[in-house]
């Protein structure tokens, strides 16, 4: 007689090394591009903001950005690979539309900082939680580094994001 669990599927995913490091890479390339992206466009919504938490919220922003840039830098370096920009446009063009609807705004101060709030809330979501999946993929590299690496990533986008939840309550009450 079969025991039952001979008959069970293997509990999670079952990639090969090669096709995780496929996956991981293709989707840290994802990220990379939305981290290169903020890098060019934070500084516009930086001048364009008129609420003065929110200025030192996209300057915390910028300077994590670079951070997370740094490491993920590190990540390529230990897998031996090199950040791939040729596969950014549907998500640029994603994101460049919520930028461009900052500058649809640029006549009502109130309503042009509600859309950077919401822009960069978005970002950050899809960012905390690609992140959270990378970091999930990436215990089949056993690697402490990347593993810490991408925690310290996670972090702080959930922290950003939590910033600009509560400058969004501050100024739509």
């Amino acid at each position: 007689m079969n025991n039952q669990s001979d008959q069970m599927p293997p509990s999670g995913l079952a990639l090969d090394v090669i096709q995780r490091n496929r996956f991981f890479v293709k989707h840290l390339n994802r990220v990379f591009c939305v981290k290169v992206h903020l890098l060019e466009r934070l500084p516009e919504l930086e001048d364009q903001s008129e609420f003065n938490d929110l200025k030192f919220a996209i300057a915390e922003t910028l300077q994590d950005v670079q951070k997370q840039i740094a490491r993920m830098r590190k990540i390529y370096l230990t897998l031996d690979k090199e950040a791939d920009l040729s596969e950014c446009g549907d998500l640029t063009n994603f994101i460049e539309e919520g930028f461009t609807a900052v500058f649809e705004n640029k006549d009502q101060q109130s309503l042009r900082d509600l859309s950077i709030i919401f822009y960069l809330s978005v970002i950050e979501s899809v960012e905390a939680t690609s992140f959270r999946l990378l970091k999930m993929v990436a215990k089949g590299f056993k690697s402490k580094e990347i593993d810490q690496l991408l925690l310290q990533s996670i972090d702080e986008s959930n922290g950003d994001r939590k910033l600009l939840l509560q400058i969004a309550a501050r100024h739509t009450i």
